[in-house]
């Protein structure tokens, strides 16, 4: 058994629009899709946002250990605008759930990975768009998994 200890994590894609969220299994082996969330981007600065605050509700239902936030590095490596933009979203999402840790973890290939994989079977358009977000989510948890038990 590796040394990851157990319980449920949420893996979390941060969008423009929508936020998609995946869940592990309590021995940390397997990410499934859970749910996508809509933004909540007309909040005062001072106010939780609606998709924080479902988060937040979803972390304590699964009684979640820890949430993976996919972390947007661009190719070469380098932290662009929408890096910053899910660092401050995790920022966000820590103060609301703590004492829970939030990971950022790379997510460079997660969306095109998860959009051909869809496609692969046969989930196209509308239907694609829809799921896109929940599959990137699971992505990014699965190889967040995954590098943590080749790591033992």
């Amino acid at each position: 058994m590796s040394e990851v200890s157990r319980g449920v994590r949420l893996g979390v894609d941060v969008g423009q629009v929508r936020v998609g969220v995946a869940r592990s299994d309590p021995h940390g082996v397997l990410a499934t899709p859970l749910v996508t969330l809509a933004r909540d981007l007309t909040t005062a600065p001072e106010a939780v946002p609606s998709d924080l605050a479902e988060l937040a509700a979803l972390v304590a239902e699964h009684e979640a250990v820890e949430v993976v936030v996919g972390l947007p590095v661009n190719l070469a490596g380098k932290h662009g605008p929408a890096a910053v933009h899910v660092k401050a979203y995790a920022g966000r999402l820590a103060d609301v759930i703590r004492p829970v840790p939030v990971t950022l973890t790379d997510e460079r290939m997660s969306t095109v990975v998860a959009s051909r994989r869809l496609a692969e079977r046969g989930v196209r358009g509308k239907r694609q768009r829809a799921v896109v977000d929940q599959a990137a989510a699971v992505e990014i948890l699965q190889s967040w998994l995954d590098a943590q038990r080749r790591r033992t």
